[in-house]
């Protein structure tokens, strides 16, 4: 999968607070390599996973390898869309 760095981003700031740690508990992973994943870029406590980054257009290239933590950003961002979405009777 292939979306602009832009793109990635405005996932990532669409995710209600706690979302991170959501989906570094859910994979076994850090919290700052989710955060990396996004962008980020704390290497000490926190690793790269199935992303690479190339210069471009729109903050650049984002070539997606491994779409789990992606994935449940989207699943999250889905689920609050419907929570917000008011419901007809």
């Amino acid at each position: 999968m292939t979306l602009t760095f832009n793109e990635l981003r405005k996932i990532k700031d669409s995710l209600p607070d706690g979302s991170m740690q959501s989906i570094a508990n859910e994979l076994g992973v850090t919290v700052e390599t989710v955060r990396n994943y996004f962008g980020g870029a704390n290497f000490r406590k926190g690793e790269v996973v199935g992303v690479h980054y190339e210069p471009g257009p729109g903050g650049g290239i984002v070539q997606i390898d491994d779409p789990r933590i992606f994935n449940m950003a989207q699943e999250i961002l889905a689920a609050q869309k419907e929570t917000d979405t008011p419901q007809e009777n």
